[in-house]
């Protein structure tokens, strides 16, 4: 028997010919990380279910070389390996294109000509790892998201050139509240546009074109936009037989020139062992032991925000604060005593206004169950669904999400001198003189230091965040992942495997990174002095201990936060909500709030004629007589003003007014 191993970034498959080059056997299975064990799985599976003893036995993929050196198996190049199965199968093929976990390939056959070869390993943007982070965004399973794609009437302009920007785009799509079918077909078309563009070249794609990898072949609608873009017939793109094989296919068929026989129970036996990390670039444990990490957590600086329950037939006089995020909604509503009455927090699944009116209505009806009057007096809403959702429910106020959350910090700790906010997609850091902002950061436009980041590699590993948390503060020696972009990360996390480095040790080490990423990359610190004494910090990403952790040990400060982190924007947005109340005395009882558990809104597209780009937006009429327009870039068509009617504001011109008028 031929075995062919094809271990890439997201998936292990195995394949077996036997002499006469016919599959016996094949396997696709994700290996989330932890490959030796799905690949023992397999051995054992064909040493008993099969009574395979040895074989002759080849390795691909970009995680196999580690697994090859360690066994000492033939490793061949995963292009190599599936530009043999072309030639041996598919011999009148011009144009193969291969779409993996983490990078794409193109390859040209010319006759007489050796292989024109082309592969983009440095960017996940136009892979499959980006398509499992689009539809972990918008909570939809990728089967779904294929099904969805089918029923669009309109693609939307998503970013192709980074996965980054990319979502950036998508985000705002959500944001708009564009249908899924859209929005799925949307994200299907900038997959193939980042592959074609990027990899072709200007070079002409002559037909029989084969689509292989596991992408094109489990989601049809991406392979529809590979021959959309592409321009070919049915009969000139195909999706060939064991599409998602081919490189594993390509090992088994070079196997056969092997002379070496493998036992395959002696291999099982070998990857059982657990050989010492070879890793050099370590970290400090986040704590010496267990002991260590229980003293920790019952002593860490946690400040419990005041709750209070409805009581029965009262009249209630409260605030309300929406964060509408990137990934999630939160609502808090607080009573005059700024204690917290209710609080509600939620995914987006990519329709945020849903999830506001959803929250609402269960506060309203957790009071009418007691019989009590609210009057929501002051309302404010935050973060990025901000005007649509002021405009939808009838707030009062909208704010940017670095007010609310210094809101949220100062009300905690009078004194803060930096604000460091982790959320889902972006990270915030605010510094703080005598209760007023001296400067802010954002990094909006990477992911490797947000929530986000460590929730996909917790996904990869197989690991929940509580076990990825758990397993970060054990772990004995955190390797050293620098400060790199998710893709590089990657590379970094593979690099470590292939030195057997156990799962702990990268946990730990990309809670350290996420730390790392804010202060030395963003931030660009070398005296983190500058922090001041008083560290507050927000976010959902806070409640992870691990990264906590990483904070106070790099910082060498004390760090403080509250018992729901996560909350903090909604919360100073309630807070500026009665602040500005207190302060106009305007009473607002939002008495439609009732009526609007029937949301219910018309949206019309528009493109503004401002300037060249012709941005594409979306106006909002919803039934309390507000008008929210999305999807400007510039104040053309200013948020929730009528068209073209609105001139912005100079921002340079009035800063020099305050500064040097008399």
């Amino acid at each position: 028997m031929n075995i062919g191993i094809d271990i890439g970034s997201t998936t292990l498959k195995v394949i077996i010919l036997d002499d006469n080059g016919d599959v016996v056997y094949k396997s696709y299975n994700r290996h989330k990380a932890d490959i030796p064990t799905v690949f023992g799985e397999q051995l054992d599976k064909l040493v008993s279910q099969y009574s395979l003893s040895t074989a002759r036995i080849c390795i691909t993929g970009s995680a196999g070389m580690g697994v090859a050196e360690r066994l000492h198996i033939p490793f061949h190049q995963e292009v190599i390996a599936a530009i043999e199965v072309t030639k041996r199968c598919y011999p009148d093929t011009h144009t193969l294109i291969d779409l993996g976990g983490e990078d794409a390939k193109i390859v040209f056959f010319a006759e007489g000509k050796q292989p024109d070869i082309r592969m983009n390993g440095s960017c996940a943007g136009g892979t499959g790892a980006f398509i499992d982070q689009m539809a972990d965004l918008i909570s939809v399973p990728i089967g779904k998201l294929n099904d969805e794609a089918w029923n669009f009437t309109k693609i939307y302009p998503v970013a192709s050139r980074c996965g980054v920007f990319a979502k950036t785009d998508v985000q705002n799509l959500i944001a708009r509240n564009i249908p899924l079918p859209d929005l799925a077909m949307s994200i299907f078309q900038t997959v193939a546009n980042q592959a074609i563009t990027t990899l072709i070249r200007g070079h002409k794609v002559m037909p029989k074109v084969i689509c292989i990898g596991g992408p094109l072949t489990f989601i049809p609608a991406l392979h529809n936009r590979f021959q959309t873009l592409l321009s070919l017939g049915d009969d000139e793109i195909i999706l060939p037989e064991n599409s998602e094989f081919f490189p594993a296919w390509g090992c088994a068929f070079l196997a056969q020139t092997s002379e070496t026989e493998f036992n395959l129970s002696e291999l099982r036996d070998k990857l059982s062992e657990r050989n010492h990390s070879t890793a050099s670039d370590t970290l400090p444990p986040l704590f010496r032991n267990e002991e260590e990490y229980i003293y920790w957590k019952n002593h860490k600086k946690i400040v419990s925000l005041a709750t209070k329950e409805i009581e029965p037939n009262t009249e209630v006089n409260c605030y309300l604060g929406i964060d509408s995020g990137s990934t999630t909604t939160k609502i808090v509503i607080i009573d005059e005593d700024n204690k917290i009455l209710f609080e509600h927090y939620t995914l987006n699944y990519g329709n945020p206004l849903k999830q506001v009116h959803d929250g609402l209505l269960k506060f309203y009806q957790e009071a009418e169950q007691k019989n009590a009057k609210i009057r929501i007096v002051g309302s404010t809403s935050t973060g990025y669904g901000e005007d649509l959702i002021k405009q939808a429910f009838n707030l009062n106020f909208g704010i940017v999400e670095t007010i609310a959350h210094l809101m949220g910090a100062k009300f905690i700790d009078p004194q803060v001198s930096f604000i460091l906010d982790i959320g889902g997609q972006d990270m915030k850091s605010i510094f703080v003189d005598n209760g007023m902002i001296t400067n802010i950061e954002l990094n909006e436009a990477c992911s490797s230091g947000c929530g986000s980041f460590l929730q996909n590699f917790a996904s990869v590993m197989n690991m929940t965040l509580a076990d990825f948390v758990s397993a970060a503060c054990t772990a004995s020696n955190p390797v050293d992942l620098g400060t790199r972009c998710t893709v590089f990360m990657n590379s970094k996390v593979k690099q470590s495997l292939r030195q057997n480095a156990v799962l702990d040790d990268i946990a730990a080490g990309l809670a350290y990174s996420v730390i790392k990423n804010c202060l030395f990359k963003v931030l660009k610190i070398s005296n983190l002095n500058i922090l001041g004494d008083r560290i507050v910090v927000q976010g959902g990403t806070f409640r992870n201990d691990a990264v906590f952790r990483a904070l106070e040990l790099l910082s060498e400060k004390s760090v403080s936060a509250t018992d729901s982190p996560e909350l903090m924007g909604a919360f100073g947005a309630a807070l500026y909500a009665k602040q500005q109340h207190s302060a106009t005395e305007n009473t607002n009882t939002t008495s439609s709030f009732g009526d609007r558990f029937s949301l219910k809104y018309e949206t019309k597209e528009l493109q503004c004629k401002g300037c060249t780009n012709q941005c594409r937006m979306l106006k909002f009429t919803f039934e309390n007589g507000n008008i929210c327009y999305s999807g400007n870039k510039c104040e053309k068509y200013f948020f929730n003003r009528s068209a073209a009617k609105h001139k912005g504001v100079n921002a340079f011109d009035s800063k020099n007014k305050l500064i040097f008028s008399a």
